[in-house]
């Protein structure tokens, strides 16, 4: 009897487990559709132009053609603010502002929006949207001497508190973190890019 009971245990666990991310995207996908009302409402506009966005709430649209990302994107790194799927860095520059402005997100739960970062070469372009411009940046190459997650790629991995990544840098800049390899938070993958064009 109690063998049964183990094995409808390990079956439910597995079950769960299977089920997990497609539960998040799942969630991730309904939070996304309240947040596209968020971000065409005048409130937010004005919340952004004041600087007063609150965890949690809509800061900006992040597009990467090449990889299919079309997702927007909440201030805060923390659990709760993660569930939209990717989250700005407290402390970091503002969407198309001067500085570097630090951006993370899943890889493979909640949308998944980074899933597919490590195919990003250098070249390859992306845009933020705000209430009060559209920027262009462009994937610079990580350098010589950086683990990269494949041959080709532009990013480079990283341990993951390696807070440096999303610190200060001249310029315009915007870096994009995720966890690494899929599916392990062991390691940290991170791209960078470079404001090519602001409208």
């Amino acid at each position: 009897m109690a063998i049964y009971g183990l094995s409808g245990l390990l079956g439910l666990s597995g079950f769960g487990m299977l089920s997990y991310p497609f539960v998040t995207d799942l969630y991730s996908l309904r939070l996304q559709s309240s947040l596209s009302d968020e971000f065409a409402s005048p409130e937010f506009e004005k919340n952004f132009s004041a600087g007063t966005i609150a965890d949690g709430q809509v800061l900006t649209r992040i597009e990467i053609p090449k990889i299919g990302v079309d997702a927007l994107v909440v201030e805060g790194t923390d659990p709760g603010a993660l569930r939209a799927g990717a989250g700005h860095y407290k402390g970091t520059a503002f969407p198309c502002a001067p500085g570097n402005v630090g951006i993370a997100g899943h890889r493979t739960t909640y949308g998944k929006p980074f899933n597919r970062i490590d195919e990003l070469v250098a070249g390859d372009e992306l845009t933020l949207s705000t209430p009060q411009k559209k920027c262009t940046y462009r994937v610079v190459d990580a350098g010589p001497g950086k683990e990269r997650p494949r041959r080709g790629a532009a990013g480079w991995i990283t341990h993951p508190k390696d807070g440096a990544v999303i610190g200060k840098l001249p310029g315009q800049n915007l870096t994009l973190t995720t966890c690494h390899p899929k599916g392990s938070a062991a390691k940290r993958l991170i791209v960078r890019a470079e404001l090519v064009e602001s409208a």
